[in-house]
C-alpha cells in the first residue's frame, strides 16, 4: 500500500465574518499527483497556504510522513519539504530571475558566484523545458514567464511536496503536456504533487485521485479513473454544470470597425521592440481571439491600446478617431475598456476596499464627486449593486480586494469594466483562475457585451475559450501577426503549430 505523505486532519481556520476551513480532511500518497478541487472560495488556497506555513490552523493536525508537524513560517515548511507555486507570485520585481530562485534559500552562500548561479538557474530551466532568461529582472516579463520562474524557484529547492496553484493557466496546452510530463517524472522519483486547477480536463489527464471542497468543507476524495468531468463538476458548486461550447450570438449586430491598429510598433520593459506593424480591426459587436504563448506581445498590445504603454509607431483608432499615444484617461475618455492579465497588482489596488475599486474608473464624475468630494454613499450603493449583480463573494463592500479569493477578485474587476458602458473592450485572461461556475458567468458577460455592440479583443493562452468565443482568431508570435483567420474551421493543432511559429501555409 502507498504510503501518506501528508495528512491533514479536522482543519479549521477562520477570518473575520468567514470560515475559509471547516473541518477539512485532506491526505496525499507518496509519489500521487493529487488534485484539489473546488469553486472559487471554497478554501483550497486557505488549505494550501496553512501547509506552507503561511497561516496556522485554528484547530486540526498535519502529519507529514506519518509525523506530526506544526510549520510557523513558510520558512520551516521549506524546509521540512513543502513548496508551493502560488497563484499570486511571491516575487521580488527588481531582482533578476536567478537572483528570485535562490533568494531564501539556505544554501546560498554568503558571497554569491553571480556567473554559476545564472547557470545553474539556465540548465533548470532547459532541463524543465521553461524558457526564461536568468538575468531578466521580474518587472520585465510577461505574467506567463513569470510562473515559469515561480516554479523554478521550487524544483532549485528540491521540494518533496510540491503544490502548484493553477500552474497551467498561462501555458498552451503543448506546453501544459511537457509540464505535465514533468509532473510525472517527479512523481516516478517518489515526490508528490499537489495540483489546484480549475480545469477539469487537466484534472483528468494528470492526476491519480481528487479531492473536492465546496463553502470549506470536504465533499470527498475520488480515484480519477472512477469519475468524469460532469460528476466532479457537480461535486463542486453542488448542481448539475451543463458543459456547451456552443456560443450563441445576435446575428443582427453590426460589424462596423470600432477598434483599428495600424502599423502599430512598440518596446517592451527592457526596450526591445515587442511589437511589430501590427495591423488588427475588431469590429462593433464582433469578438476577437489573440492566441499565443506567454511573451510574444499580447501584454504589449493590450497596453498600448489601453494607454499605459506609448507606441514607437503607427495609428490606433476609436471609431476612427485616433487615440492619443500612451495616454491612459485618453482611452478611458474613448471608450476603452481594460481587463489585465495581472488582476491584482495592474488592474485593482489590492490594499483598497472593494467599492473604491468600483469607483476607480469614475470616480472624477459629478455622479460620484463634488468640488473634489467623494459622495461616499452613492460610491457605496453602487459598489452594492455591483456585487449584488456580478456574485461577488465578500464580507462587504470595505473589504480589502487583497483578502478576496481570485476568482472573486476578478469579478470585482470586470464589474468595474463592464459598468462603464465602453465601446472596446481589451480582455487579456479574463477567466484564469476561476472555477467552473465563474467561466459560465464571465463568457455569458462577454457575450452579452458583444450581442450589444461592444469589440471585444480577447487576448487568451485557453485555446478552447478563444474557440468557443471568438468569431475571429489571430495569432500573435514573437510581436507578430502570423495569421488572421475566421474561429469556424480553425483547430486546436493549428492553432498550437501557429503558436509555436509556423507558418499558417505549414499548419494547413
Amino acid at each position: 500500500m502507498a504510503e501518506s505523505a501528508v495528512r491533514m486532519t479536522g482543519v479549521v481556520k477562520r477570518f473575520p465574518g468567514v470560515v475559509a476551513n471547516d473541518g477539512v480532511n485532506f491526505e496525499v500518497m507518496k509519489g500521487e499527483v493529487h488534485a484539489l478541487l473546488g469553486e472559487n472560495g471554497a478554501g483550497k488556497s486557505t488549505l494550501s497556504n496553512i501547509l506552507t506555513g503561511l497561516y496556522r490552523p485554528d484547530e486540526g493536525t498535519i502529519e507529514l510522513d506519518g509525523s506530526t508537524v506544526s510549520f510557523g513560517s513558510p520558512r520551516s515548511a521549506l524546509d521540512a519539504g513543502i513548496g508551493m507555486v502560488h497563484q499570486h507570485f511571491r516575487l521580488v520585481e527588481p531582482f533578476t530571475v536567478a537572483e528570485n530562485v535562490i533568494l531564501g534559500n539556505p544554501e546560498t552562500p554568503f558571497v554569491i558566484d553571480t556567473g554559476s548561479t545564472v547557470e545553474r538557474v539556465a540548465e533548470l530551466a532547459k532541463r524543465y523545458d521553461m524558457a526564461v532568461d536568468p538575468n531578466a529582472k521580474i518587472w520585465q516579463l510577461s505574467v506567463g514567464e513569470q510562473q515559469r520562474v515561480e516554479i523554478l524557484k521550487v524544483l532549485y529547492r528540491g521540494a518533496r511536496v510540491l503544490i502548484l496553484d493553477e500552474p497551467t493557466a498561462v501555458l498552451t496546452p503543448i506546453e501544459a503536456e511537457a509540464l505535465f510530463k514533468t509532473l510525472r517524472a517527479m512523481t516516478a522519483e517518489g515526490r508528490t504533487v499537489i495540483f489546484i486547477s480549475h480545469k477539469l480536463d487537466e484534472v483528468m489527464s494528470v492526476s491519480d485521485r481528487i479531492t473536492v471542497l465546496r463553502s470549506g468543507r470536504t465533499v470527498g476524495t475520488v480515484a480519477t479513473k472512477d469519475t468524469s468531468t460532469r460528476e466532479l463538476a457537480g461535486m463542486m458548486v453542488g448542481r448539475s454544470v451543463e458543459f456547451s461550447r456552443a456560443v450563441r450570438r445576435n446575428p443582427g449586430v453590426s460589424s462596423d470597425v470600432v477598434l483599428s491598429l495600424t502599423d502599430v510598433n512598440c518596446n517592451d520593459d527592457r526596450g526591445r521592440q515587442a511589437l511589430h506593424g501590427v495591423n488588427v480591426t475588431v469590429g462593433r459587436g464582433e469578438i476577437v481571439g489573440v492566441a499565443g504563448v506567454a511573451g510574444n506581445g499580447q501584454r504589449e498590445l493590450a497596453e498600448v491600446i489601453a494607454g499605459m504603454r506609448s507606441s514607437t509607431g503607427g495609428r490606433i483608432a476609436i471609431e476612427d478617431k485616433p487615440v492619443l499615444n500612451g495616454r491612459a484617461r485618453a482611452a478611458i475618455a474613448g471608450g476603452v475598456a481594460h481587463v489585465p492579465e495581472d488582476r491584482l497588482h495592474t488592474g485593482l489596488a489590492a490594499g483598497h476596499s472593494v467599492e473604491d475599486n468600483m469607483a476607480l474608473k469614475n470616480y472624477r464624475t459629478p455622479l460620484l464627486s463634488r468640488f473634489g468630494l467623494l459622495k461616499r454613499n452613492i460610491i457605496t450603493t453602487q459598489a452594492d449593486d455591483l456585487v449584488m449583480k456580478y456574485d461577488v463573494k465578500t464580507p462587504d463592500t470595505g473589504t480589502p480586494v487583497r483578502l478576496l479569493s481570485g476568482g472573486n477578485v476578478q469579478k470585482v474587476l470586470l464589474a468595474r469594466e463592464f459598468s462603464t458602458n465602453p465601446k472596446v473592450l481589451v480582455a487579456a485572461s479574463p477567466t484564469r483562475g476561476l472555477d467552473v461556475g465563474a467561466i459560465e458567468t464571465v463568457r455569458e458577460r462577454l457575450v452579452e457585451a458583444a450581442d450589444n455592440g461592444v469589440g471585444i479583443l480577447l487576448i487568451s493562452e485557453d485555446l478552447e475559450e478563444i474557440m468557443s468565443l471568438a468569431d475571429r482568431i489571430v495569432v500573435m508570435y514573437e510581436g507578430r501577426l502570423v495569421a488572421d483567420m475566421p474561429a469556424t474551421g480553425a483547430t486546436r493543432e493549428q492553432l498550437g503549430l501557429l503558436m509555436g511559429g509556423a507558418t499558417l501555409e505549414a499548419s494547413r
